[in-house]
This record gives C-alpha cells, sequence and structure tokens, in this order.
C-alpha cells in the first residue's frame, strides 16, 4: 500500500541503509547521548539492542554495563490481548542473551518473568528510542509493528525519550496519527533536535 507512512518509510529505510561509515557515525551518536547532562542524572536508562541498519548500540552499551546506571533492554513480546508490546529486561551481561525476533539479541523466553530482571515501564527515567525516520519536531516513523507505541503511554510524566537517529533519516515531517507520541529530542551525529514531547532538554 503507497501511503504517505509508506513513502516515508521507504525513503527512511533507503537513507539509512546507505548510510556511510556507520560504526564511526553510530559512535558519535553515542558520545553525545552520555555527555547530555539528562543521561549522566538518570539512573535507569533503556537502550535498544541495533538490528539491521540502525545506529550501532552493542559497543556503547558494554561500557555502560560498567556503571552504576541500571541498564535496561526490550524485547519483543505480547500483551494480555495479543497485541505487539515491549517487555523491559534488567540487563547485566551480554551472557544473558539470545538471539530472538529478527535476530535482536534478548533474554531467552523461559527467564522473562524473573524476579530481580523485570523493570516496569514507570521506573524508567529515560528511553533511547531507533526509528525508521524522524523529523526535527521529534516526530517518529517506526517500522509499523506498534511495539513502542504501546510501551511509551506507561511511562511517567518525568521520564525522558529520546530519538536515536542518523542524520540522514531526517526528513520534512513525519506523519503522525492521534496515538504516535513525539520524542522529547532527536539526536543524531551533527545535532540535539528539541522535539514537541514533554520536556525539552537539548
Amino acid at each position: 500500500m503507497n501511503t504517505p507512512k509508506a513513502q516515508q518509510r521507504l525513503q527512511a529505510y533507503t537513507a539509512r541503509n546507505a548510510q556511510a561509515d556507520k560504526d564511526v557515525v553510530s559512535q558519535i551518536i553515542c558520545e553525545k547521548i552520555l555527555l547530555l547532562p539528562a543521561y549522566q542524572q538518570t539512573k535507569t536508562v533503556l537502550w535498544y539492542l541495533h538490528c539491521r541498519s540502525e545506529v550501532r548500540t552493542q559497543a556503547t552499551l558494554l561500557t555502560q554495563l560498567t556503571t552504576d546506571k541500571r541498564i535496561v533492554i526490550p524485547y519483543c513480546t505480547q500483551d494480555a490481548q495479543g497485541f505487539n508490546s515491549l517487555g523491559c529486561w534488567h540487563l547485566e551481561d551480554f551472557a544473558e542473551l539470545v538471539a530472538g525476533t529478527w535476530g535482536i539479541l534478548e533474554p531467552p523466553k523461559h527467564r522473562w518473568q524473573e524476579p530481580g530482571k523485570v523493570v516496569a515501564p514507570e521506573q524508567l527515567d529515560m528511553l533511547l528510542v531507533p526509528g525508521v525516520a524522524f523529523d526535527r519536531h521529534g516526530g517518529r516513523l517506526g517500522n509499523g509493528a506498534g511495539y513502542y507505541d504501546r510501551l511509551l503511554p506507561y511511562l511517567r510524566s518525568d521520564a525522558l525519550i529520546v530519538g536515536v537517529c542518523y542524520e540522514s533519516q531526517l526528513i520534512d515531517e513525519c506523519v503522525m496519527e492521534a496515538h504516535d507520541v513525539y520524542m522529547d529530542c532527536v539526536i543524531t551525529e551533527q545535532d540535539c533536535y528539541p522535539g514537541f514531547g514533554r520536556r525539552s532538554f537539548c
């Protein structure tokens, strides 16, 4: 279906796949995140584990596991109604993870309810959110499966939502629907763009 969202996804997928020097550019982006005063003040942070051509996070995640922050990662599951949803896992060691949905590293299914590892969304201070496309006002276009859409409404009002992407993924204006949530900011290798989200901190 050639909808406006589908057109924007195709444009952004193409740009993301063509991004040169992904390792180098990803490191620049991750360093910008770590330097945010807001990041330095947070205690519990949700990082994503990249897949395909997304901004690469794994090297930075390894270093963050040695800090005093509680590092959380999402994994793909379903809610009681059978809808796509994200679980939140307290990550302490990459050895805990196996290849899951789309080959993304996640905790094995038999451990998903393990005490001390399950993190409720309201415990998150900051989320680092990937996407297919973003705009400079915090608009986000995901893959269309709705995983983050169903997580974001459960956050505390003071939790910070940060979109993470290459500058090449930015478009003029993402098609946003009533249920879509704007990022508080979007970080690329070039800048930090304050969004229309709940707080501005760039």
